[in-house]
């Protein structure tokens, strides 16, 4: 099983955050990181999961409402009177770069289901080969058109469709999206391993993130592998690599 950091190490620390993505980098047998881009108003990429700043932030409004700066401007809680701010996509980039060079890969779900960013696929694409790193990165979204878009700009980029179940990840994959791995949830593995041959299969999972406090428990993932989950995408990933 590969296991990877979601949103950074998400549980112990706020999520999408430099400190969630240091923790995780520091994690040596780790394959990789998931984050999410949404687009500002000025059309900056920033690094945030949910449309809108409420949950994470002392802020209210849609991402796309918020210019760079103001949104840069709000405070995402830390705990001890500390505090983090939202990165732009070109800061995460620089951060994990020297993980990158080494192997360490990147997903960026394109947060595009909800609200259809203009240009983001176009943007994203020419960030990460301005920053050398294109051939680290794994494009997912539940949007299916939007990987079409991705496949037609840059061929040979590496694409993942999102879905809940397994069976829709697969009749999107194989409609002709470009997508080669899917990434369903884990609990909705609907259709025989021998269907998932040959694809990365990299469930995800959700909960328990920060503040919360972590459960102390670890999953038995010998029944996720024999269902043909290849890959984990984990708030604690922390607990199963030493």
């Amino acid at each position: 099983m590969k296991f990877w950091a979601h949103r950074g190490c998400s549980q112990r620390y706020p999520e999408n955050t430099q400190t969630s993505f240091e923790k995780a980098m520091a994690i040596r047998g780790l394959t990789g990181i998931e984050t999410d881009i949404q687009l500002t108003r000025d059309g900056e990429l920033v690094i945030i999961h949910d449309e809108r700043v409420d949950r994470t932030t002392e802020g209210t409004g849609f991402v796309k409402d918020f210019s760079l700066h103001e949104i840069q401007s709000l405070h995402i809680a830390a705990g001890a009177a500390k505090s983090e701010r939202i990165l732009t996509a070109a800061e995460l980039l620089d951060l994990l770069k020297p993980r990158l060079d080494e192997g360490l890969l990147l997903n960026i779900e394109l947060k595009n289901s909800s609200i259809p960013y203009e240009g983001m696929e176009e943007k994203i694409l020419d960030l990460s080969a301005r920053k050398g790193v294109e051939n680290s990165i794994i494009y997912s979204t539940f949007y299916p058109r939007s990987l079409e878009k991705i496949h037609r700009l840059q061929p040979d980029a590496h694409l993942a469709v999102l879905a809940t179940h397994a069976s829709d990840c697969l009749y999107f994959a194989k409609g002709g999206c470009g997508a080669t791995d899917i990434h369903p949830f884990w609990r909705c593995i609907d259709v025989p391993k021998d269907e998932l041959a040959g694809r990365a299969v990299r469930a995800w999972m959700s909960g328990h993130l920060y503040p919360e406090k972590p459960t102390g428990t670890k999953l038995d993932l010998a029944p996720l592998e024999a269902q043909g989950i290849t890959d984990i995408m984990m708030n604690e990933p922390e607990m199963y690599i030493k």
